[in-house]
């Protein structure tokens, strides 16, 4: 994959998947968005496959005051990211052992392919509901 490639990823999320979230409230930017609620935080972040074309998606919550990591360092709620949490979930998987589902992109040449790609990132957000992520780990628990 070459970087022209995954900016152009990154362009079509901001294009179509970014302004939904905004809608939802989350904050952040690529790769990690958090959105307060009254009582806690939901986290979601893209993680982009190190070797190149495809991305999951993490879903996670954390307290409203942030998380101390195990060496007692403080995460304040402006900084937390799904990745500063042992408990998240990858969206499309049925459970947490499950991988969930990679997003491929390895395919895709214009801007309207790329623009496809993240079009069907809508489809594991439930973006009509505001506690979607509080209710995904509430399910599994």
């Amino acid at each position: 994959m070459s970087l022209n490639e995954r900016k152009m990823m990154d362009n079509a999320l901001k294009k179509v998947v970014i302004p939904v979230l905004r809608k939802q409230e989350f904050k952040g930017s690529l790769p990690h968005f958090r959105r307060k609620n009254e009582k806690n935080i939901d986290l979601i972040t893209f993680q982009f496959n190190k070797w190149g074309g495809s991305f999951v998606i993490e879903a996670a919550t954390c307290p409203i005051e942030g998380v101390t990591m195990y060496s007692g360092e403080h995460i304040p709620s402006n900084k937390v990211t799904s990745h500063h949490l042992n408990n998240r979930f990858r969206l499309g998987a049925t459970s947490r052992d499950e991988d969930g589902i990679w997003i491929d992109f390895e395919n895709a040449k214009t801007e309207e392919e790329f623009e496809k790609v993240a079009s069907s990132v809508l489809v594991l957000l439930n973006y009509s509901d505001r506690f979607w992520i509080s209710k995904l780990f509430n399910s599994l628990n």
